[in-house]
């Protein structure tokens, strides 16, 4: 099969465009993902009043989520190159909507200390069953994508966590207004709960997809998608080597990986600022009530979720024009991570408006620098893309642990969240260093012997 062939213009009139309609799906599934994980966010000064959570004890149910999913990213991975991303995303999906339902009943156990280890437990029960979610994602593009479009496509699936906030902020803060907290974990539980059928039905790999055609498939495969999948992605002795520990050792002492983790550690700060402490902050130091907070959460998002498409452009459009993967993949995540420093700005102004102009620009600055998933399936090892993803992703979200326990430490002992926007500011500027010092050229890791 030639490259020839899938540039030819009367392949390219017929081809098929199913890799959009797949693209689709992963947004809309990751859309509720953060809507899930941001449920506590919108719902905790609710629940603070009623359960009486301080700050401190706040900022650990917070890092429940974050516990679990950080520890089940390598046994994810795992499953995924084992079973495939089709099988194990359907439970993922099935298992973190039925954790999200039941937090709906955490209120029905009588006393406070209950409910707070009850919502501990299931938040970390739902940071479990979500630890393969964004692994299948980077494993589901490098499938369905040639390089040329890889970067808008993780860029896409990616940006769902700004259009979360911008659909799902408002409407949790809405139904959490108008008919309690508790009616948020009921109707994101059972609509998750209906995504993961909807999934199962749509999802095959490439090659295997009855409405994908020929053209399609050799467009696909000349520009490096792996059309077959996991089954059929190599011998049976390159795929137990793809899932053991030596592989796992390959993949941590490589330089360029090394960096491109930290770097996600450092972004992920920025998200889980957003998706924990933000609409708090806007409730406690910025005196709104939690209706206007939900509101005014979703013009960062807005923004975010527009230079989260952009930087994904941005890059491709570097690659088409000829210039090489690394400068492609640099460029927007050091000129985005660069733009969000600006976070610390809002330390030095009074007024709402401008707070809220400052942490625009700073999410808008995040989503352009949000170009790790694409990078790590430009990166990741044909063999074990679901493990070299969840490593990555590991990685990335032991700021889920850190941001809200910190944070919460800092507010406490404070008494405002100036301390919490440098903290935010300085590890985007500790992004720019990692890809500009540690990572050098972005390519391809081949996995030895």
């Amino acid at each position: 099969m030639s490259t020839s062939r899938a540039a030819n213009p009367a392949d390219v009139m017929k081809r098929t465009r199913v890799r959009y309609l797949i693209l689709l799906l992963i947004f809309v599934i990751t859309t509720f993902n953060y809507a899930d994980r941001a449920t506590l966010s919108v719902t905790g000064s609710a629940m603070r009043a009623e359960f009486g959570f301080d700050a401190i004890r706040m900022g650990y149910i917070f890092s429940a989520f974050s516990w679990a999913y950080v520890l089940s990213q390598i046994p994810a991975g795992w499953l995924l190159d084992r079973f495939g991303a089709r099988r194990v995303y359907a439970a993922s999906i099935f298992l973190w909507s039925l954790f999200t339902l039941l937090q709906s009943s955490i209120g029905l156990l009588g006393s406070a200390a209950t409910a707070v280890t009850a919502l501990f437990v299931l938040r970390f029960m739902m940071g479990a069953a979500e630890a393969p979610a964004f692994p299948a994602n980077a494993k589901v593009v490098a499938s369905w994508f040639p390089t040329q479009e890889r970067g808008t496509a993780s860029a896409i699936f990616n940006a769902a966590q700004y259009f979360a906030a911008v659909v799902f902020t408002p409407l949790m803060a809405w139904l959490t207004h108008a008919f309690g907290w508790h009616h948020v974990y009921i109707v994101m539980g059972v609509a998750g709960l209906l995504l993961a059928l909807t999934w199962l039905s749509v999802m095959k790999n490439p090659v295997d997809h009855p409405r994908v055609n020929r053209q399609e498939l050799d467009y696909i495969e000349a520009g490096g998608g792996i059309v077959r999948g996991h089954q059929r992605a190599g011998s049976a002795g390159a795929m137990s080597n793809a899932v053991g520990w030596p592989v796992v050792k390959q993949l941590l002492t490589n330089r360029m990986l090394l960096g491109v983790y930290l770097a996600q550690y450092c972004i992920n700060v920025l998200t889980y600022f957003f998706l924990t402490w933000f609409p708090i902050y806007l409730v406690q130091a910025r005196h709104m009530t939690i209706l206007q907070a939900g509101f005014v959460a979703s013009l960062p998002a807005i923004c975010g979720f527009t230079g989260g498409v952009l930087g994904g452009v941005i890059s491709d459009g570097l690659i088409r024009r000829g210039h090489s993967l690394t400068l492609a993949r640099k460029a927007p995540i050091v000129g985005g991570m660069l733009l969000s420093s600006c976070i610390i700005g809002c330390n030095y102004v009074d007024t709402d408006w401008v707070v809220v102009a400052l942490m625009s620009l700073a999410f808008f600055g995040k989503g352009i620098g949000a170009l790790g998933w694409a990078v790590v399936a430009d990166t990741s090892p044909k063999e074990a893309i679901g493990l070299s993803g969840s490593i990555f992703n590991m990685f990335g979200n032991v700021a889920g642990i850190v941001t809200p326990i910190v944070i919460g430490y800092l507010v406490a002992q404070s008494g405002s969240f100036n301390g919490a926007l440098a903290f935010v500011g300085i590890n985007a500027l500790i992004t720019v260093f990692s890809y500009l010092v540690i990572v050098k050229d972005i390519k391809r890791v081949e996995l030895r012997a």
